[in-house]
Protein backbone atom coordinates (compact mmCIF):
# COMPACT_ATOMS: atom_id res chain seq x y z
CA UNK A 1 0.00 0.00 0.00
CA UNK A 2 1.59 3.47 -0.90
CA UNK A 3 0.21 6.66 0.39
CA UNK A 4 1.55 9.78 -1.23
CA UNK A 5 1.36 12.94 0.35
CA UNK A 6 1.38 15.91 -2.14
CA UNK A 7 2.10 19.23 -1.67
CA UNK A 8 0.29 21.38 -0.06
CA UNK A 9 -2.14 23.81 -1.77
CA UNK A 10 -4.68 26.09 -1.63
CA UNK A 11 -7.80 25.40 -3.41
CA UNK A 12 -9.89 23.20 -1.67
CA UNK A 13 -13.05 23.65 -3.96
CA UNK A 14 -10.40 22.84 -6.93
CA UNK A 15 -9.55 19.31 -5.15
CA UNK A 16 -12.64 18.65 -5.10
CA UNK A 17 -13.83 19.08 -8.10
CA UNK A 18 -11.63 16.70 -9.36
CA UNK A 19 -11.76 13.92 -7.15
CA UNK A 20 -15.90 14.33 -7.67
CA UNK A 21 -15.52 14.89 -11.31
CA UNK A 22 -15.09 11.96 -14.11
CA UNK A 23 -11.23 12.49 -14.14
CA UNK A 24 -8.96 12.46 -16.65
CA UNK A 25 -10.30 9.41 -18.63
CA UNK A 26 -13.69 8.88 -17.30
CA UNK A 27 -12.24 6.89 -14.66
CA UNK A 28 -13.95 7.85 -11.37
CA UNK A 29 -16.35 5.78 -10.70
CA UNK A 30 -19.25 6.70 -8.09
CA UNK A 31 -17.29 9.36 -6.00
CA UNK A 32 -18.19 9.19 -2.23
CA UNK A 33 -17.47 10.10 1.71
CA UNK A 34 -16.16 6.46 3.48
CA UNK A 35 -14.43 8.55 6.71
CA UNK A 36 -13.87 11.72 7.47
CA UNK A 37 -13.70 13.72 11.06
CA UNK A 38 -17.46 13.81 11.95
CA UNK A 39 -19.75 11.95 9.12
CA UNK A 40 -22.78 13.85 11.12
CA UNK A 41 -24.03 16.74 9.37
CA UNK A 42 -21.08 16.83 7.10
CA UNK A 43 -22.56 17.11 2.98
CA UNK A 44 -21.05 14.66 0.89
CA UNK A 45 -21.91 15.47 -3.05
CA UNK A 46 -21.96 11.57 -3.88
CA UNK A 47 -24.53 10.89 -1.63
CA UNK A 48 -26.91 13.77 -0.88
CA UNK A 49 -28.16 14.97 -3.88
CA UNK A 50 -28.65 18.36 -2.76
CA UNK A 51 -25.40 18.31 -1.17
CA UNK A 52 -23.15 21.08 -3.37
CA UNK A 53 -18.89 20.61 -3.59
CA UNK A 54 -18.86 24.44 -2.58
CA UNK A 55 -20.98 23.70 0.47
CA UNK A 56 -18.10 20.86 1.40
CA UNK A 57 -15.57 22.96 0.84
CA UNK A 58 -17.11 25.67 3.08
CA UNK A 59 -17.36 23.35 5.61
CA UNK A 60 -13.55 21.83 5.72
CA UNK A 61 -12.70 25.19 5.13
CA UNK A 62 -14.08 26.58 8.27
CA UNK A 63 -11.23 26.34 10.78
CA UNK A 64 -8.82 28.54 8.15
CA UNK A 65 -11.47 30.84 7.74
CA UNK A 66 -11.41 31.96 11.58
CA UNK A 67 -7.60 31.98 12.01
CA UNK A 68 -7.36 34.16 9.23
CA UNK A 69 -9.67 36.49 10.93
CA UNK A 70 -8.86 36.54 13.74
CA UNK A 71 -5.11 36.09 13.32
CA UNK A 72 -4.61 38.48 10.62
CA UNK A 73 -2.27 36.47 9.22
CA UNK A 74 -3.77 34.45 6.09
CA UNK A 75 -3.17 30.61 5.55
CA UNK A 76 -2.49 29.71 1.62
CA UNK A 77 -1.13 26.44 2.19
CA UNK A 78 -3.97 24.72 4.02
CA UNK A 79 -5.08 21.84 2.12
CA UNK A 80 -3.50 18.18 2.47
CA UNK A 81 -3.95 15.53 0.10
CA UNK A 82 -2.93 12.52 0.28
CA UNK A 83 -3.90 9.47 -2.56
CA UNK A 84 -3.99 5.93 -0.94
CA UNK A 85 -3.63 2.99 -3.35
CA UNK A 86 -3.05 -0.62 -3.04
CA UNK A 87 -1.12 -2.94 -4.50
CA UNK A 88 -3.02 -4.67 -8.40
CA UNK A 89 -2.89 -8.00 -6.89
CA UNK A 90 -4.43 -6.94 -3.49
CA UNK A 91 -7.77 -8.22 -2.81
CA UNK A 92 -11.22 -5.86 -2.87
CA UNK A 93 -11.72 -3.30 -0.05
CA UNK A 94 -14.48 -2.90 1.61
CA UNK A 95 -15.66 0.82 2.21
CA UNK A 96 -15.44 0.38 6.00
CA UNK A 97 -12.11 -0.90 5.64
CA UNK A 98 -10.92 1.98 3.73
CA UNK A 99 -12.78 4.16 6.53
CA UNK A 100 -10.58 2.70 9.11
CA UNK A 101 -6.96 2.38 7.17
CA UNK A 102 -7.82 6.48 6.02
CA UNK A 103 -8.71 7.08 9.91
CA UNK A 104 -5.14 5.12 10.91
CA UNK A 105 -3.23 7.12 8.41
CA UNK A 106 -4.79 10.69 9.30
CA UNK A 107 -3.17 9.55 13.27
CA UNK A 108 -0.45 8.61 11.88
CA UNK A 109 0.44 11.97 10.35
CA UNK A 110 -0.68 14.39 12.88
CA UNK A 111 -3.71 14.85 11.33
CA UNK A 112 -5.96 13.88 13.39
CA UNK A 113 -4.28 11.97 16.54
CA UNK A 114 -6.42 9.73 18.28
CA UNK A 115 -8.59 11.46 20.80
CA UNK A 116 -8.10 14.88 20.04
CA UNK A 117 -11.38 16.23 19.64
CA UNK A 118 -9.91 19.68 17.76
CA UNK A 119 -8.00 18.16 15.21
CA UNK A 120 -8.06 19.11 11.39
CA UNK A 121 -10.68 18.97 9.37
CA UNK A 122 -10.61 15.55 6.83
CA UNK A 123 -12.53 13.56 4.80
CA UNK A 124 -11.62 10.05 2.54
CA UNK A 125 -13.27 10.08 -1.04
CA UNK A 126 -13.36 6.74 -2.99
CA UNK A 127 -13.57 6.80 -6.63
CA UNK A 128 -12.27 3.57 -7.24
CA UNK A 129 -11.76 0.07 -6.03
CA UNK A 130 -8.05 0.17 -5.53
CA UNK A 131 -7.78 3.44 -4.20
CA UNK A 132 -8.88 6.78 -1.70
CA UNK A 133 -8.26 10.18 -1.71
CA UNK A 134 -7.61 11.90 1.70
CA UNK A 135 -7.91 15.71 1.68
CA UNK A 136 -7.56 17.54 4.83
CA UNK A 137 -7.23 21.11 6.27
CA UNK A 138 -4.53 21.94 7.84
CA UNK A 139 -5.67 24.34 10.57
CA UNK A 140 -6.82 23.03 13.84
CA UNK A 141 -10.33 23.61 15.61
CA UNK A 142 -8.25 25.78 17.90
CA UNK A 143 -6.86 27.65 15.51
CA UNK A 144 -2.92 25.72 15.71
CA UNK A 145 -1.20 24.20 13.02
CA UNK A 146 -0.69 20.48 12.94
CA UNK A 147 2.60 19.17 13.59
CA UNK A 148 3.37 17.57 10.39
CA UNK A 149 6.99 17.05 10.40
CA UNK A 150 8.36 13.58 9.36
CA UNK A 151 4.70 12.88 8.52
CA UNK A 152 5.75 10.93 5.36
CA UNK A 153 7.69 9.01 7.89
CA UNK A 154 5.42 8.04 9.90
CA UNK A 155 2.28 7.55 7.28
CA UNK A 156 4.45 4.53 5.78
CA UNK A 157 5.21 2.86 8.84
CA UNK A 158 1.63 3.12 9.30
CA UNK A 159 1.24 1.55 5.74
CA UNK A 160 3.43 -1.20 6.83
CA UNK A 161 1.21 -2.12 9.35
CA UNK A 162 -1.73 -2.19 7.60
CA UNK A 163 -0.28 -4.25 5.06
CA UNK A 164 0.02 -7.20 8.02
CA UNK A 165 -3.26 -6.61 9.36
CA UNK A 166 -5.18 -6.46 6.33
CA UNK A 167 -3.43 -9.18 4.62
CA UNK A 168 -2.07 -7.04 1.73
CA UNK A 169 1.13 -7.17 -0.25
CA UNK A 170 3.64 -6.27 2.09
CA UNK A 171 6.24 -3.33 0.70
CA UNK A 172 9.68 -2.19 2.36
CA UNK A 173 10.44 0.11 4.95
CA UNK A 174 11.62 3.61 3.86
CA UNK A 175 14.90 5.00 5.26
CA UNK A 176 14.69 8.49 3.48
CA UNK A 177 17.42 7.82 0.90
CA UNK A 178 15.03 6.94 -2.13
CA UNK A 179 14.57 9.46 -4.59
CA UNK A 180 11.24 11.32 -5.09
CA UNK A 181 8.75 9.97 -7.35
CA UNK A 182 7.79 12.04 -10.60
CA UNK A 183 4.75 14.11 -10.38
CA UNK A 184 1.68 12.83 -12.43
CA UNK A 185 2.18 16.54 -13.95
CA UNK A 186 6.03 15.39 -15.32
CA UNK A 187 4.51 12.10 -16.37
CA UNK A 188 1.89 13.55 -18.12
CA UNK A 189 4.26 16.22 -19.96
CA UNK A 190 7.01 13.29 -20.83
CA UNK A 191 4.06 10.93 -22.45
CA UNK A 192 2.89 14.57 -24.02
CA UNK A 193 6.64 15.37 -25.39
CA UNK A 194 7.39 11.73 -26.69
CA UNK A 195 9.97 11.17 -24.27
CA UNK A 196 10.32 7.70 -22.73
CA UNK A 197 11.37 9.30 -19.20
CA UNK A 198 9.96 11.96 -16.89
CA UNK A 199 12.70 14.88 -16.05
CA UNK A 200 13.98 13.96 -13.09
CA UNK A 201 15.13 10.72 -14.51
CA UNK A 202 16.66 11.44 -17.13
CA UNK A 203 18.98 14.03 -15.52
CA UNK A 204 19.49 11.36 -12.78
CA UNK A 205 21.40 9.19 -15.51
CA UNK A 206 22.97 11.78 -17.02
CA UNK A 207 24.40 13.07 -13.89
CA UNK A 208 25.31 9.84 -12.58
CA UNK A 209 27.27 9.39 -15.68
CA UNK A 210 29.23 12.63 -15.72
CA UNK A 211 30.96 11.84 -12.16
CA UNK A 212 33.51 8.93 -13.16
CA UNK A 213 34.48 11.90 -15.94
CA UNK A 214 35.58 14.69 -13.15
CA UNK A 215 37.86 15.09 -10.54
CA UNK A 216 36.60 18.34 -9.29
CA UNK A 217 33.13 19.79 -8.78
CA UNK A 218 34.16 22.65 -11.87
CA UNK A 219 34.49 19.14 -14.34
CA UNK A 220 31.72 18.05 -13.31
CA UNK A 221 29.41 21.40 -13.99
CA UNK A 222 31.54 21.38 -17.60
CA UNK A 223 31.08 17.90 -18.44
CA UNK A 224 27.25 17.89 -17.79
CA UNK A 225 26.89 20.94 -19.73
CA UNK A 226 28.75 19.36 -22.54
CA UNK A 227 26.27 16.41 -22.13
CA UNK A 228 24.04 18.80 -23.24
CA UNK A 229 22.02 19.36 -19.40
CA UNK A 230 21.11 22.88 -18.80
CA UNK A 231 23.25 23.64 -15.45
CA UNK A 232 22.46 26.54 -12.63
CA UNK A 233 24.49 27.14 -11.01
CA UNK A 234 25.04 28.86 -7.34
CA UNK A 235 28.42 30.88 -6.21
CA UNK A 236 29.58 32.54 -3.06
CA UNK A 237 31.25 35.89 -2.99
CA UNK A 238 34.36 34.40 -3.99
CA UNK A 239 33.65 32.52 -6.99
CA UNK A 240 33.41 29.19 -4.92
CA UNK A 241 30.62 26.65 -6.71
CA UNK A 242 27.72 26.13 -3.79
CA UNK A 243 25.67 24.36 -5.38
CA UNK A 244 23.60 23.52 -9.07
CA UNK A 245 20.55 22.67 -10.48
CA UNK A 246 19.84 20.61 -14.05
CA UNK A 247 17.61 21.13 -16.26
CA UNK A 248 16.62 18.98 -19.05
CA UNK A 249 16.51 20.64 -22.50
CA UNK A 250 12.88 22.00 -23.63
CA UNK A 251 11.69 21.35 -20.04
CA UNK A 252 9.97 24.84 -19.54
CA UNK A 253 6.98 26.19 -18.09
CA UNK A 254 3.96 28.19 -18.73
CA UNK A 255 5.46 31.00 -19.71
CA UNK A 256 8.65 29.61 -21.58
CA UNK A 257 11.45 29.63 -18.93
CA UNK A 258 13.58 26.47 -18.51
CA UNK A 259 12.79 24.17 -15.38
CA UNK A 260 15.54 23.69 -13.13
CA UNK A 261 15.42 20.49 -10.36
CA UNK A 262 18.19 21.31 -7.40
CA UNK A 263 21.01 17.67 -7.69
CA UNK A 264 19.55 16.94 -3.94
CA UNK A 265 15.74 16.67 -5.17
CA UNK A 266 16.90 14.56 -7.93
CA UNK A 267 18.38 11.78 -5.94
CA UNK A 268 19.31 12.50 -2.21
CA UNK A 269 23.25 11.66 -3.08
CA UNK A 270 23.71 14.00 -6.13
CA UNK A 271 23.62 17.13 -4.34
CA UNK A 272 26.70 19.24 -4.77
CA UNK A 273 28.12 18.26 -1.22
CA UNK A 274 27.72 14.81 -2.10
CA UNK A 275 29.13 14.96 -5.46
CA UNK A 276 32.41 16.82 -3.88
CA UNK A 277 33.33 14.83 -1.10
CA UNK A 278 33.28 11.49 -3.29
CA UNK A 279 35.16 13.69 -6.37
CA UNK A 280 37.90 15.15 -3.99
CA UNK A 281 38.44 11.95 -2.09
CA UNK A 282 39.53 10.24 -5.56
CA UNK A 283 42.00 12.58 -7.15
CA UNK A 284 44.68 10.98 -8.73
CA UNK A 285 48.02 11.72 -8.81
CA UNK A 286 48.57 11.94 -12.41
CA UNK A 287 45.84 12.04 -15.22
CA UNK A 288 44.62 8.81 -16.69
CA UNK A 289 46.50 9.43 -19.73
CA UNK A 290 49.63 9.52 -18.82
CA UNK A 291 49.46 5.37 -17.78
CA UNK A 292 49.66 4.56 -20.39
CA UNK A 293 53.01 2.69 -19.96
CA UNK A 294 51.05 0.70 -16.91
CA UNK A 295 51.63 -2.94 -17.41
CA UNK A 296 48.29 -3.48 -16.56
CA UNK A 297 45.05 -2.27 -18.42
CA UNK A 298 42.64 -0.59 -16.24
CA UNK A 299 39.96 -3.43 -16.79
CA UNK A 300 42.29 -4.90 -15.24
CA UNK A 301 43.09 -2.68 -12.37
CA UNK A 302 39.43 -2.48 -12.27
CA UNK A 303 39.38 -6.00 -11.37
CA UNK A 304 42.24 -6.03 -8.83
CA UNK A 305 40.48 -3.42 -7.33
CA UNK A 306 37.60 -5.62 -6.66
CA UNK A 307 39.57 -8.53 -5.21
CA UNK A 308 39.69 -7.28 -1.86
CA UNK A 309 36.16 -5.43 -1.60
CA UNK A 310 34.65 -8.40 0.45
CA UNK A 311 37.48 -6.94 3.56
CA UNK A 312 36.95 -3.69 2.70
CA UNK A 313 33.39 -4.10 4.13
CA UNK A 314 34.61 -5.04 7.89
CA UNK A 315 34.05 -1.15 8.71
CA UNK A 316 30.68 0.49 8.12
CA UNK A 317 31.90 3.89 6.93
CA UNK A 318 34.12 2.02 4.56
CA UNK A 319 31.76 -0.19 3.83
CA UNK A 320 29.11 2.61 2.00
CA UNK A 321 32.12 4.27 0.61
CA UNK A 322 32.94 1.16 -1.42
CA UNK A 323 29.59 0.39 -2.61
CA UNK A 324 28.98 3.97 -3.62
CA UNK A 325 32.30 3.74 -5.74
CA UNK A 326 31.19 0.38 -7.30
CA UNK A 327 28.08 2.03 -8.26
CA UNK A 328 30.35 4.25 -10.24
CA UNK A 329 32.63 1.59 -11.44
CA UNK A 330 29.46 0.23 -13.05
CA UNK A 331 28.54 3.17 -14.87
CA UNK A 332 32.00 3.23 -15.90
CA UNK A 333 32.34 -0.08 -17.28
CA UNK A 334 28.78 0.16 -18.70
CA UNK A 335 29.86 3.83 -21.02
CA UNK A 336 33.02 1.93 -22.25
CA UNK A 337 31.62 -1.93 -22.81
CA UNK A 338 30.95 -3.03 -26.51
CA UNK A 339 27.09 -3.11 -28.06
CA UNK A 340 26.45 -6.61 -27.07
CA UNK A 341 26.99 -5.89 -23.57
CA UNK A 342 26.19 -2.36 -22.86
CA UNK A 343 22.13 -2.57 -22.81
CA UNK A 344 22.32 -5.19 -19.23
CA UNK A 345 25.59 -3.29 -18.14
CA UNK A 346 23.24 -0.05 -18.12
CA UNK A 347 20.47 -1.83 -16.72
CA UNK A 348 22.62 -2.72 -13.96
CA UNK A 349 23.92 0.20 -13.35
CA UNK A 350 21.03 1.88 -12.90
CA UNK A 351 19.32 -0.30 -10.96
CA UNK A 352 22.43 -0.71 -8.51
CA UNK A 353 21.82 3.16 -8.01
CA UNK A 354 19.36 2.76 -5.35
CA UNK A 355 21.63 0.45 -3.45
CA UNK A 356 24.81 3.07 -3.76
CA UNK A 357 23.25 5.30 -0.68
CA UNK A 358 22.11 4.18 3.02
CA UNK A 359 21.88 6.07 6.14
CA UNK A 360 25.20 5.43 6.73
CA UNK A 361 27.58 7.95 6.32
CA UNK A 362 30.94 6.83 4.04
CA UNK A 363 34.50 7.55 4.37
CA UNK A 364 34.83 8.15 0.81
CA UNK A 365 38.68 8.01 0.69
CA UNK A 366 38.70 4.60 1.86
CA UNK A 367 37.41 4.05 -1.66
CA UNK A 368 40.02 5.61 -3.89
CA UNK A 369 41.06 2.88 -5.82
CA UNK A 370 37.97 2.01 -7.31
CA UNK A 371 37.35 5.28 -7.93
CA UNK A 372 40.27 5.73 -10.04
CA UNK A 373 39.71 2.36 -11.76
CA UNK A 374 36.28 3.92 -12.69
CA UNK A 375 38.14 7.31 -13.95
CA UNK A 376 40.56 5.21 -16.19
CA UNK A 377 37.98 2.85 -17.20
CA UNK A 378 36.42 6.14 -19.06
CA UNK A 379 39.38 7.90 -19.88
CA UNK A 380 40.86 5.04 -22.02
CA UNK A 381 41.12 5.69 -25.49
CA UNK A 382 40.83 1.53 -26.26
CA UNK A 383 37.95 -0.78 -25.78
CA UNK A 384 38.62 -3.58 -23.49
CA UNK A 385 40.24 -6.95 -24.71
CA UNK A 386 37.70 -10.11 -24.61
CA UNK A 387 38.94 -11.78 -21.50
CA UNK A 388 39.80 -8.84 -19.95
CA UNK A 389 36.20 -7.50 -20.03
CA UNK A 390 34.74 -11.10 -18.90
CA UNK A 391 37.24 -10.89 -15.70
CA UNK A 392 35.75 -7.63 -14.46
CA UNK A 393 32.01 -8.07 -15.29
CA UNK A 394 32.09 -11.59 -13.73
CA UNK A 395 34.30 -9.83 -10.55
CA UNK A 396 31.01 -7.47 -10.74
CA UNK A 397 28.95 -9.85 -10.25
CA UNK A 398 30.61 -11.18 -7.05
CA UNK A 399 31.87 -8.13 -5.82
CA UNK A 400 27.68 -6.72 -6.16
CA UNK A 401 25.95 -10.09 -4.25
CA UNK A 402 29.05 -9.06 -1.35
CA UNK A 403 27.13 -5.88 -1.69
CA UNK A 404 23.71 -6.82 -1.35
CA UNK A 405 25.02 -9.32 1.75
CA UNK A 406 26.16 -6.20 3.38
CA UNK A 407 22.79 -4.38 3.09
CA UNK A 408 20.88 -7.42 3.78
CA UNK A 409 22.92 -7.59 7.40
CA UNK A 410 22.22 -3.91 7.61
CA UNK A 411 18.49 -4.55 7.23
CA UNK A 412 18.83 -2.04 4.21
CA UNK A 413 15.78 -3.94 2.56
CA UNK A 414 15.32 -1.51 -0.53
CA UNK A 415 19.32 -1.47 -1.21
CA UNK A 416 19.32 -4.69 -0.92
CA UNK A 417 16.84 -5.45 -3.85
CA UNK A 418 18.38 -2.90 -5.82
CA UNK A 419 21.91 -4.85 -5.25
CA UNK A 420 20.11 -8.07 -6.62
CA UNK A 421 18.33 -6.71 -9.55
CA UNK A 422 21.48 -5.35 -10.72
CA UNK A 423 22.51 -8.91 -9.90
CA UNK A 424 20.42 -10.38 -12.55
CA UNK A 425 21.85 -7.92 -15.53
CA UNK A 426 25.17 -8.53 -14.60
CA UNK A 427 25.19 -12.54 -14.59
CA UNK A 428 23.42 -12.29 -18.47
CA UNK A 429 26.10 -9.51 -19.46
CA UNK A 430 28.59 -11.89 -17.83
CA UNK A 431 27.45 -14.58 -19.71
CA UNK A 432 27.92 -12.86 -22.85
CA UNK A 433 30.98 -11.61 -22.55
CA UNK A 434 32.55 -15.51 -21.65
CA UNK A 435 30.93 -16.97 -24.93
CA UNK A 436 34.05 -15.92 -27.07
CA UNK A 437 36.27 -16.88 -24.12
CA UNK A 438 34.51 -20.75 -23.80
CA UNK A 439 34.54 -21.33 -27.67
CA UNK A 440 37.79 -20.69 -27.55
CA UNK A 441 38.79 -23.39 -24.93
CA UNK A 442 36.25 -25.62 -25.92
CA UNK A 443 38.53 -25.48 -29.34
CA UNK A 444 41.78 -26.86 -27.75
CA UNK A 445 41.13 -29.11 -24.47
CA UNK A 446 43.76 -30.69 -22.92
CA UNK A 447 44.66 -34.20 -23.10
CA UNK A 448 43.21 -36.86 -21.10
CA UNK A 449 46.50 -37.56 -19.36
CA UNK A 450 46.66 -33.75 -18.62
CA UNK A 451 43.17 -33.66 -17.18
CA UNK A 452 43.45 -36.41 -14.70
CA UNK A 453 46.52 -34.75 -13.47
CA UNK A 454 44.64 -31.37 -12.83
CA UNK A 455 41.72 -33.09 -11.22
CA UNK A 456 43.92 -34.49 -8.85
CA UNK A 457 44.87 -30.58 -8.12
CA UNK A 458 41.31 -29.44 -8.32
CA UNK A 459 40.79 -32.68 -5.32
CA UNK A 460 43.94 -31.17 -3.46
CA UNK A 461 43.11 -27.66 -3.69
CA UNK A 462 39.62 -27.18 -2.81
CA UNK A 463 38.40 -30.45 -1.19
CA UNK A 464 34.97 -29.04 -0.29
CA UNK A 465 33.57 -28.16 -3.84
CA UNK A 466 35.75 -30.78 -5.73
CA UNK A 467 32.73 -32.34 -6.97
CA UNK A 468 30.90 -29.50 -7.89
CA UNK A 469 33.61 -28.37 -10.09
CA UNK A 470 34.77 -31.57 -12.19
CA UNK A 471 30.58 -32.04 -12.93
CA UNK A 472 30.39 -28.89 -13.85
CA UNK A 473 29.83 -28.65 -17.76
CA UNK A 474 32.81 -26.08 -17.63
CA UNK A 475 35.02 -28.18 -16.26
CA UNK A 476 36.81 -29.08 -19.59
CA UNK A 477 37.51 -25.21 -20.23
CA UNK A 478 38.80 -25.23 -16.61
CA UNK A 479 41.33 -27.80 -17.25
CA UNK A 480 42.45 -25.73 -20.20
CA UNK A 481 43.00 -22.76 -18.47
CA UNK A 482 44.88 -24.54 -15.84
CA UNK A 483 46.92 -26.59 -18.73
CA UNK A 484 47.51 -22.47 -20.18
CA UNK A 485 48.91 -20.94 -17.11
CA UNK A 486 51.00 -24.16 -16.31
CA UNK A 487 52.97 -23.56 -19.27
CA UNK A 488 53.35 -20.32 -18.38
CA UNK A 489 55.06 -21.13 -15.01
CA UNK A 490 52.31 -20.90 -12.74
CA UNK A 491 51.25 -23.68 -10.51
CA UNK A 492 47.92 -24.66 -10.98
CA UNK A 493 47.61 -25.92 -7.35
CA UNK A 494 48.08 -22.47 -5.97
CA UNK A 495 45.77 -20.71 -8.19
CA UNK A 496 43.08 -22.90 -7.43
CA UNK A 497 43.27 -21.95 -3.83
CA UNK A 498 44.06 -18.34 -4.22
CA UNK A 499 41.16 -18.04 -6.74
CA UNK A 500 38.91 -20.01 -4.49
CA UNK A 501 39.71 -17.24 -1.48
CA UNK A 502 38.83 -14.19 -3.31
CA UNK A 503 35.14 -15.53 -4.06
CA UNK A 504 33.42 -18.20 -1.82
CA UNK A 505 32.30 -20.93 -4.32
CA UNK A 506 29.17 -22.74 -2.13
CA UNK A 507 26.58 -19.73 -3.66
CA UNK A 508 28.08 -19.80 -7.20
CA UNK A 509 25.76 -21.31 -9.91
CA UNK A 510 28.77 -22.82 -11.70
CA UNK A 511 31.86 -22.92 -9.79
CA UNK A 512 33.69 -23.92 -12.81
CA UNK A 513 33.20 -20.91 -14.33
CA UNK A 514 33.80 -18.51 -11.52
CA UNK A 515 37.18 -20.09 -11.17
CA UNK A 516 38.04 -19.60 -15.30
CA UNK A 517 37.55 -15.90 -14.72
CA UNK A 518 39.66 -15.70 -11.77
CA UNK A 519 42.52 -17.97 -12.81
CA UNK A 520 42.62 -16.17 -16.46
CA UNK A 521 42.99 -12.99 -14.58
CA UNK A 522 45.60 -13.91 -12.35
CA UNK A 523 47.07 -16.17 -14.62
CA UNK A 524 47.62 -14.01 -17.39
CA UNK A 525 51.15 -12.87 -16.75
CA UNK A 526 54.11 -15.64 -17.19
CA UNK A 527 55.46 -16.64 -13.50
CA UNK A 528 58.52 -14.98 -12.08
CA UNK A 529 61.67 -16.55 -13.32
CA UNK A 530 63.19 -17.13 -9.13
CA UNK A 531 66.96 -17.30 -10.48
CA UNK A 532 66.31 -14.05 -12.89
CA UNK A 533 65.27 -12.30 -10.24
CA UNK A 534 67.82 -13.33 -7.67
CA UNK A 535 69.94 -12.14 -9.79
CA UNK A 536 68.01 -8.81 -10.73
CA UNK A 537 68.53 -7.97 -6.89
CA UNK A 538 71.90 -8.83 -6.69
CA UNK A 539 72.75 -6.27 -9.42
CA UNK A 540 70.61 -3.36 -7.98
CA UNK A 541 72.11 -4.19 -4.55
CA UNK A 542 75.80 -4.12 -6.11
CA UNK A 543 74.90 -1.02 -8.22
CA UNK A 544 73.76 0.83 -5.12
CA UNK A 545 76.71 -0.33 -2.99
CA UNK A 546 79.15 1.07 -5.57
CA UNK A 547 77.18 4.60 -5.96
CA UNK A 548 77.46 4.77 -1.92
CA UNK A 549 81.26 4.25 -2.29
CA UNK A 550 81.32 6.77 -5.32
CA UNK A 551 79.70 9.72 -3.39
CA UNK A 552 81.64 8.88 0.01
CA UNK A 553 85.19 9.17 -2.56
CA UNK A 554 86.05 5.36 -1.97
CA UNK A 555 87.22 3.53 -5.00
CA UNK A 556 84.51 1.04 -5.76
CA UNK A 557 85.48 -2.49 -5.29
CA UNK A 558 84.46 -5.54 -8.38
CA UNK A 559 82.68 -7.53 -5.45
CA UNK A 560 81.27 -4.96 -2.95
CA UNK A 561 77.74 -6.73 -1.78
CA UNK A 562 76.76 -7.21 1.58
CA UNK A 563 76.37 -11.20 1.02
CA UNK A 564 80.05 -11.48 -0.44
CA UNK A 565 81.46 -9.20 1.98
CA UNK A 566 80.69 -11.34 4.80
CA UNK A 567 82.04 -14.50 2.67
CA UNK A 568 85.49 -12.56 2.33
CA UNK A 569 85.09 -11.99 6.33
CA UNK A 570 84.80 -15.42 7.12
Amino acid sequence: MIAAIKRAGSNTRGLLAYLYGPGDHDEHLDPHVVAGFAMLGMPDPGRDENATLTELARYLDEPVRLRNSEFGCKVTDHVWHCPVRAAPEDRYLSDAEWGEIAQRIVEAAGIAPAGDDLACRWIAVRHADDHIHILATTVREDGRRPKLHDSGLRVGDACREIEKDYGLRQLKKGDRNGTRRPTQAEMHKAERLGWEQPSPEWLQDRIRAAIPHATNSEEFIAYLEASGVEVQVRRGPSGDLLGYAAGRPGDVNEAGEQIYHPGSKISPDLSLPKIKARLESSRPEEHPTARRNHPSTPWHQATDALDTLHSDLADDTHAQAHITALGELLEATAQKAPANLRTELQAASKAFARAQRSQIRAEDRAAHALRSAARDIVHTATGPEGSALAALVATLVWATIVAARWHEAKNHAHQADAAHQAVQHLQTAADRALAPTFADLAARPPREETRRVLASDVRAAVPDHAERILTDPAWSALATVLADAEARGHQPHQLLKEAAAQRELTTARQPARVLITRIRHTGRNPAPNRRAEAARRRSTITASVRAQQIQNGQTPSATTTPAEQHRRRR
